[in-house]
């Protein structure tokens, strides 16, 4: 297992059979946090609106709701992202969402993943707001499963990094 403790970065690529209970599943989990001087109300729109989502986002080349559901847990969502490897088309479900504290994305199809998540968390501080990004991606059994999360660990650590200070500008050009 190789384990990496980066300031307030924690990220994980593994290949082992307890994470999940399933043998030779390999899992890559990222949670990083950074300070934000802005009240949770002010960055909650940049998880909720697409525009404001793919400022920040790096990664998603698109963002968006299907259907009329706009809000709430089992609000469907189309996105695209390109993290590195090819363009991945994915259905998400919002599975978790506590206004301007948290809102989790569960992909439900679309890319050749055996599971993908993203959880966004908000939390009052005495000089504005910890945002937390967490990820956890389990890949495809086998191989080819084995090198793509290897190889990704990294790329998506650079990733995360860049969002969270891209929308740390946002929202702190935002107030002034």
């Amino acid at each position: 297992m190789s384990r990496g403790w980066l300031g307030s970065t924690h990220w994980l690529c593994a290949y082992s059979n307890t994470l999940h209970g399933e043998k030779g599943e390999i899992k890559m989990k990222i949670e990083k946090s950074i300070e934000i001087a802005a009240p949770p109300e002010r960055i909650w729109p940049f998880f909720i609106d697409p525009e404001k989502v793919v400022q920040w986002s790096i990664t998603f080349r698109e963002f968006r709701f299907i259907g009329e559901q706009r809000r709430g847990v089992g609000t469907p969502l189309y996105i695209e992202e390109k993290a590195g490897g090819p363009l991945m088309k994915m259905k998400f479900e919002i599975t978790e969402w506590v206004e301007n504290q948290r809102v989790r994305l569960k992909m439900i199809s679309g890319a050749p993943l055996k599971s993908y998540e993203q959880l966004w968390t908000l939390a009052p501080t005495d000089s504005g707001t910890e945002f937390t990004f967490f990820e956890e991606i389990v890949f495809p059994l086998g191989v080819i499963g084995k090198l793509i999360g290897l190889a990704g660990q990294g790329s998506s650590h650079k990733f995360v990094t860049e969002m969270q200070s891209k929308l740390k500008s946002l929202v702190e050009a935002q107030s002034n």
